[in-house]
């Protein structure tokens, strides 16, 4: 197996793991809708069930084929983040996390939401009343990889996915 998926397979681990082990612990020890601050007036635990997308997108959609659009979408991302790595040179590392981070936070809302038709959300951050939508380990490293992403555009003028990283 070639450097390149190690390097995938690790940090794509590494972040299904947190994800499903956080979003465990959750369940486990907290009612849904339990709030523990751990910073006061910036950031809580808060336990949530997310049926819609990022940030409670067609959160309140209750067709029977809602999990089937979710489940279509992030397996249609999955397959195309698979191809852009497979396309990736060696030394396009950057690139190569980028996604991976992406691949690793998709996978694991992915499997929540085939396991149990929702995601799991629990980190709150807000100022005082003023909260951002809640989220997971899956979305921090899917928001990450994005923004690794957008860096490297900004420095390269595009992505060049045949260029040198």
């Amino acid at each position: 197996m070639s450097s390149k998926y190690a390097l995938m397979g690790l940090i794509t681990g590494i972040i299904l793991g947190l994800d499903q082990a956080s979003k465990i612990l959750v369940d486990k020890v907290m009612a849904i809708h339990q709030s523990i601050e751990i910073i006061p007036n910036f950031v809580s635990l808060t336990y949530l069930r997310n049926t819609g997308a990022a940030f409670g997108f067609l959160a309140g959609a209750r067709s029977p084929w809602r999990i089937v659009f979710f489940a279509a979408i992030s397996s249609v991302a999955i397959g195309c983040i698979f191809y852009l790595i497979r396309g990736l040179r060696p030394q396009q590392k950057w690139l190569l996390v980028s996604l991976s981070l992406i691949l690793g936070g998709a996978a694991g809302n992915l499997i929540d939401r085939l396991r149990l038709g929702e995601v799991i959300d629990f980190i709150d951050l807000h100022w005082y009343h003023t909260h951002w939508p809640a989220f997971n380990v899956a979305d921090s490293a899917i928001s990450t990889g994005v923004v690794l992403l957008f860096i490297q555009m900004l420095r390269r003028g595009s992505l060049a996915f045949g260029e040198k990283d």
